[in-house]
């Protein structure tokens, strides 16, 4: 084996002391995953429907509706706000107002679709998006907002709804690195007309894969539950779907079978009730995974702030007003004067056992596909963005109490950094 292989393979199976996440799944929940298994009935049933029900009451929306990672959730939340069938559906060319700071398949859908995305600063404070940078950037051609609330924080989402509650912009809200958090006791994810989800393996809950949508509106839902499944009207024999819609287009289309009617296009998006049913489980005690993660972001910060080799080698995101978190990890800047050996010290921790990412995937701006598709034609300098990119990483938050062994061995190597 070559060793520019070997290093890759040494990569990928990588025993990291400290993880993104350890013991995601408790055994309660590899149980419940065995017995949907066994059951015969793997695909989506009563256990997707069951999680849908217990998501939308927790979190005060109207309706949820599951699928299979938080990227189809965009997807289809994106797909929806533009669907033909809507009165005042998102149209080709519209433009989308989107944080430069995101993940990939927030801003592919407003791509795909025909939108055109418009990247937008964010606050250095809060990694979310930056109000005044938001507010410069409307205009007449504006028709949406896709928001990304980071790592368990948000903006002043209440002022971002009424601006597009007054502008008539749609807000499309992905929560995916959020659930849990709160602002004025209001759940993040639940301010615009869509919020969207994950349950990958290091947030908040997992499913391994999974997501979800949700709304307020019926007609909105009705739209999602068709295109998650070939724009299918009937759906699984699990759901009560709306019997006048149902009768209405099996009246309108006789000569074809009414259980197979297609009123739309469509994707499959279908999560498995094995995810659901592990996501459900965890679900339950959301609450108490938010709480061991605060605890641990806590100590840890605690820890380093508290030690004698403290000199401002890193700085910490303090949580905003009004919010109540639910972090899905520990965002860390290092001081100016590292900035050029950030990516040496990243590399370090890999090689100590600690993993890291960058948060979210910096300034999305820089990267190839961006280019690609011309998302930055203007060449516009996002400050904030590219200073979190170039100091900025996060390490994982746990769901259990961290360990006083633990806690040192990140301190030891964490100061290591004066001598990289």
């Amino acid at each position: 084996m070559k060793k520019k292989d070997q290093k890759f393979k040494n990569l990928i199976n990588k025993n990291y002391k400290y993880q993104l996440l350890e013991n995601g799944f408790s055994n309660k929940d590899i149980s419940i995953g065995k017995k949907v298994l066994m059951s015969k009935r793997i695909t989506m049933a009563s256990h997707t429907k069951n999680f849908e029900i217990a998501f939308a009451k927790k979190l005060g929306a109207k309706y949820a509706l599951m699928v299979n990672s938080g990227s189809s959730a965009n997807l289809l939340a994106t797909f929806a706000a533009g669907n033909p069938i809507k009165k005042n559906c998102l149209k080709r060319g519209d433009e989308v107002l989107i944080p430069v700071l995101c993940w990939p398949t927030s801003i592919w859908p407003l791509v795909q679709f025909g939108f055109k995305p418009v990247l937008v600063d964010v606050d250095i404070k809060t990694l979310n998006v930056d109000l005044a940078d938001l507010k410069k950037k409307i205009n007449k051609r504006t028709k949406a907002i896709m928001l990304i609330n980071v790592l368990g924080i948000s903006s002043d989402l209440f002022e971002i709804k009424k601006i597009a509650n007054k502008k008539k912009i749609i807000v499309i809200e992905d929560n995916c690195e959020s659930l849990g958090s709160k602002l004025k006791n209001k759940y993040l994810g639940t301010f615009g007309d869509y919020g969207t989800f994950s349950f990958y393996y290091s947030h908040q809950i997992t499913s391994g894969e999974g997501g979800m949508v949700t709304c307020n509106k019926k007609e909105d839902y009705d739209l999602l539950f068709a295109l998650r499944s070939h724009g299918w009207l009937g759906g699984t024999r699990f759901y009560k779907r709306n019997l006048k819609l149902y009768n209405d287009y099996a009246k309108q289309n006789p000569k074809l079978d009414p259980r197979y009617i297609f009123i739309n296009s469509g994707f499959n998006l279908r999560p498995t009730d094995i995810q659901a049913a592990i996501a459900h489980n965890q679900f339950k005690r959301l609450d108490k995974l938010k709480k061991y993660r605060k605890i641990n972001r806590n100590l840890i910060i605690k820890k380093l702030l508290t030690s004698k080799k403290w000199n401002n080698q890193f700085k910490f995101i303090v949580t905003p007003k009004n919010i109540d978190p639910s972090w899905m990890g520990l965002p860390i800047l290092v001081s100016e004067k590292y900035k050029n050996k950030k990516q040496k010290f990243i590399n370090f921790l890999d090689q100590k056992g600690i993993e890291t990412r960058p948060i979210i995937s910096g300034n999305f701006a820089n990267q190839p596909a961006a280019k690609l598709y011309k998302l930055n034609e203007k060449n516009i300098k996002f400050n904030n963005a590219q200073k979190i990119q170039d100091l900025g990483f996060l390490i994982g938050l746990h769901t259990r109490k961290i360990s006083k062994s633990k806690l040192d061995f990140i301190h030891d190597v964490f100061f290591m950094i004066d001598h990289i």
